[in-house]
């Protein structure tokens, strides 16, 4: 056997003072680890055989085909020791693992090969089922996807009570592969609640996890080792066996009831057109639920079809552009404690409050203590809604109503959220800039403007950066940080770890008018006025948006944001020579100045009631040549985006318009959807559109040269 790495024992000396039970080996048993990258087993006194997951060189398990295959020959290994028990523990400090390794399966086109890998996996999980010994999955932290079919695999769980236990899969438009469907419908209490939290991607805490039988005890990590010497001897209580009603759910006829009912909740979620996964695992258990033999073959081949087709292979790659946009932010966003919030409107509150719910301080300042207020109200009902995760009163603490400004001089970074008018602007700055620290960050949160013109009478211009947060904050995933050519870099990298730290997507973009996502969506937007305008209802308008995969219809979207704020960024996007904007038809002019700005006063283009707009029912079916009216002005925008170096290539163009709209992610983003779909036939298109509406929809110089490439 080979030398022992040092490095492997310095790590696990680590996590012992991270307090992990991970057990000890036996004076007379040599440790294991050396024959492994991924895996380390060893023999107590007790003869439990401790086997611990460590994937090399990650901060995180994940199930990859290397994994399964050590995995497959260390159970070879250990069983040859006849041990009481084996016991499998992460050695990562954030959980038991996070999942199959996506990557494995990102170039994967031939069903074939697929169901050749997975089938391999799943023998693997077989084998640890069929192990002569008990085997106990100590699970803490995340445990998902791969690494709860893992879990699951053995015969006893047990559960620390900060698990989180879940199938994520349907996210990328996928269901378990690895006999996670049967597994847990098999043990599931309440087969049902399975099957939601499989179609939903929800995680359960560890004692929901127990209620329905996925785990079977819940400690803190002080009796793990108690536990574990319970389960191998036996004295574990342990629910077998499912209650009258899971047996009666399982029933043929009981399951193609329930199997009905949940397709019809899925299509108001997902429409099977577009996401075909929910469907394909509510036909598994509809036609296999009784049988988990039968359904162990279903779900290979069902999961083989998914993974290969196109709406998985689209979010599979939206999942690499998340990781993307998360890579920018990687590093240290210490040096920012202490946050100051100028403008305690929704933006400015709203921002507060998400920076108090991250664990910042923070002194939110506006004109009065009146003004402050209302978004202190708003924070406090946040809070409430946050949970058991995030002490109410200490956040209250936290968030500091400052109308005098008196936090100014202690802040590491000011964020300033006033109105979007420039005068303003550059008159807060006047205010600010002097009684801020040496060396603290000056943010603005416009939506527009360019940062030269808001740098002009700044003593620091390197020290000013826009950090844009999407309304509504809480939900909006996306933060555009606008640089410009007199940033310094490290208040650029400070500023996207800080973004990263909030839990947030952090995607440079040079300063310019509208940056990315503003100036994509103004187009798509002023075409939906445009086609209203014309006579065509607004709710057919909608109707294609929503066919199409758009979250939300352009209509009801200005009204959500705001007709005033529309016509703003409109102006301002016609004001400047970067894009090709339309004039705004008389009449919406008209409803601004008559203050009808949409949801918030209860009237604009939609009447609002209790914040749903009032639709009309469609008395005609979308057209796709208004589909192509209205989407193909925003692909030109992100063409034009990318031309113009606003951001520095497709895939941030695609992950920024992805989570900044919420353009259809089964399409993977707007120039992957254009590429899919064909440059030329993109080309062709805008042209005929040109022909009959004007030049607004002339194709961008950069399709041509994309094409000639």
């Amino acid at each position: 056997m080979r030398m022992i790495d040092p490095k492997r024992h310095a790590a696990l000396e680590e996590l012992t003072r991270e307090r992990l039970t991970l057990g000890v080996p036996a004076a007379q048993q040599p440790e294991h680890a050396a024959t492994y990258r991924h895996w380390r087993w060893y023999l107590d006194d007790a003869r439990i055989c401790w086997v611990i997951f460590d994937k090399e060189g990650v901060s995180t398990n994940t199930l990859s085909a290397d994994v399964l295959t050590e995995l497959d020959a260390l159970l070879s290994e250990a069983a040859k020791s006849n041990p009481r028990a084996l016991v499998i523990r992460s050695a990562k400090a954030n959980g038991f693992a996070a999942g199959a390794e996506i990557g494995d399966f990102r170039t994967m086109i031939v069903a074939a090969e697929v169901r050749s890998l997975v089938s391999r996996g799943v023998a693997v999980l077989d084998r640890l089922a069929k192990f002569p010994a008990p085997t106990v999955a100590v699970v803490h932290g995340f445990c998902l996807g791969g690494g709860l079919e893992l879990a699951l695999a053995c015969r006893i769980r047990i559960a620390r009570d900060d698990a989180r236990l879940g199938f994520p899969e349907i996210m990328l438009g996928l269901h378990p592969g690895l006999a996670g469907t049967w597994r847990s419908l098999d043990i599931a209490a309440d087969p049902v609640e399975a099957m939601t939290m499989m179609l939903t991607g929800r995680t359960l805490n560890a004692r929901r996890a127990k209620r329905l039988n996925l785990v079977d005890t819940v400690v803190p990590e002080r009796h793990i080792a108690a536990a574990v010497q319970w389960a191998a001897d036996g004295k574990l209580r342990l629910v077998r066996g499912l209650p009258v009603k899971a047996r009666a759910m399982l029933l043929a006829p009981s399951r193609a009831v329930i199997a009905s009912r949940m397709a019809a909740e899925a299509e108001k979620r997902a429409p099977r057109k577009h996401y075909p996964a929910p469907y394909a695992l509510i036909d598994l258990w509809r036609e296999h639920g009784g049988n988990p033999a039968s359904m162990r073959g279903a779900e290979t081949e069902s999961f083989a079809r998914l993974i290969t087709g196109e709406t998985a292979q689209n979010l599979i790659r939206v999942f690499f552009l998340r990781e993307k946009l998360k890579a920018y932010g990687k590093g240290a966003a210490g040096t920012i404690a202490h946050v100051h919030v100028i403008g305690a409107g929704v933006m400015g509150g709203d921002i507060a409050a998400w920076c108090v719910a991250r664990g910042l301080r923070v002194t939110l300042q506006d004109q009065s203590y009146a003004l402050v207020a209302p978004a202190i109200k708003r924070a406090a009902a946040f809070f409430a809604k946050r949970g058991s995760g995030l002490n109410r009163r200490d956040a209250l603490d936290r968030l500091i109503p400052d109308p005098r400004g008196i936090g100014l001089g202690q802040a590491d970074l000011v964020i300033e959220a006033v109105p979007e008018k420039l005068d303003i602007k550059r008159a807060v700055y006047a205010a600010t800039e002097p009684r801020m620290k040496p060396g603290a960050i000056l943010a603005t949160n416009t939506s527009s403007i360019r940062l030269e013109e808001l740098r002009k009478s700044l003593a620091r211009p390197e020290h000013f950066i826009g950090i844009h947060f999407f309304n509504p904050v809480a939900k909006m995933p996306l933060v555009e940080v606008v640089t410009h050519d007199q940033l310094d870099p490290q208040a650029k990298q400070t500023t996207l770890a800080f973004v990263n730290r909030l839990d947030k997507l952090p995607l440079p973009v040079k300063s310019s008018p509208g940056f990315l996502v503003n100036r994509v969506l103004a187009p798509y937007i002023l075409e939906a006025l445009l086609a209203m305008d014309e006579g065509i209802k607004p709710e057919l308008i909608d109707q294609v948006a929503l066919d199409f995969g758009m979250p939300m219809g352009p209509i009801e979207l200005a009204d959500t944001v705001g007709l005033d704020v529309a016509q703003h960024v409109a102006q301002t996007l016609k004001g400047s020579a970067a894009a090709s904007i339309p004039e705004l038809p008389d009449w919406f002019a008209k409803r601004v100045e008559e203050g009808k700005l949409g949801r918030k006063t209860g009237q604009g283009l939609y009447k609002w009631v209790d914040g749903t707009p009032q639709k009309a029912k469609l008395d005609a079916k979308p057209d796709l040549f208004l589909e192509d009216r209205l989407i193909l002005p925003l692909l030109n925008a992100t063409m034009s985006c990318l031309r113009q170096g606003v951001v520095e290539d497709e895939d941030g163009a695609d992950a920024g318009v992805i989570f900044g709209t919420g353009f259809a992610p089964f399409r993977g983003g707007p120039m992957h959807y254009a590429r899919q779909r064909g440059i030329e036939r993109i080309i062709y298109t805008l042209e005929e559109l040109a022909n009959q509406h004007g030049s607004r929809f002339s194709p961008d110089p950069g399709w041509r040269e994309i094409a000639s490439s």
